[in-house]
């Protein structure tokens, strides 16, 4: 519907604007015809703009697949003793089999592993992922995650009773150094 309203709309302003830019260039020395052609090539100008900053900040759609791989904990959004304390702590991995495994670490070495699955939706375009754990009760796990999207990534956040919101994003996991 909007297609043809905007068609027509289109068949309406097309010869009003052909026929103000042929005015402006006929008379590009004096000032009306300056004044014109400047404001054709300004609205001209702000048209592409706005189209090439709406690409740039539209944000990511997300697949399923675009869950898989490994997670670690985002310590840009908090530092600190605390931080660095969930990123020893606490990972997880989603395989392409839709299986995720949550790690309880101590650094570099899992202590307890918990397993799942994970299913997706898309209610608004973009997948969400909902995760079912076997017989678990852990804390970070027991609701679903939000997922944040930016133009270029996303992170996962997860609601602890402990810990209120803990925030993950894809990484490998690495040894800080304090």
């Amino acid at each position: 519907m909007f297609l043809g309203i905007k068609f027509i709309f289109l068949l309406l302003i097309s010869p009003f604007i052909f026929l103000t830019v042929r005015y402006g260039t006929k008379n590009r020395f004096n000032k009306k015809g300056k004044i014109i052609l400047s404001l054709f090539f300004l609205v001209i100008f702000l048209i592409i703009t706005s189209i090439i900053l709406n690409q740039v900040n539209k944000k990511i759609r997300l697949k399923k697949t675009d869950y898989y791989g490994e997670y670690i904990i985002n310590r840009d959004f908090f530092k600190g003793k605390q931080s660095d304390w969930q990123y020893n702590s606490f990972r997880f991995e989603i395989k392409q089999n839709d299986s995720i495994y949550f790690y309880v670490t101590d650094k570099e070495k899992i202590i307890k592993t918990l397993k799942g699955k994970i299913s997706s939706s898309s209610p608004y375009g973009s997948c969400r992922i909902q995760i079912h754990m076997k017989d678990s009760n852990y804390h970070i796990l027991k609701s679903h995650p939000t997922t944040y999207r930016s133009a270029w990534n996303f992170y996962l956040v997860f609601y602890s009773q402990k810990f209120n919101n803990i925030y993950f994003k894809k990484g490998h996991w690495k040894p800080i150094n304090n």
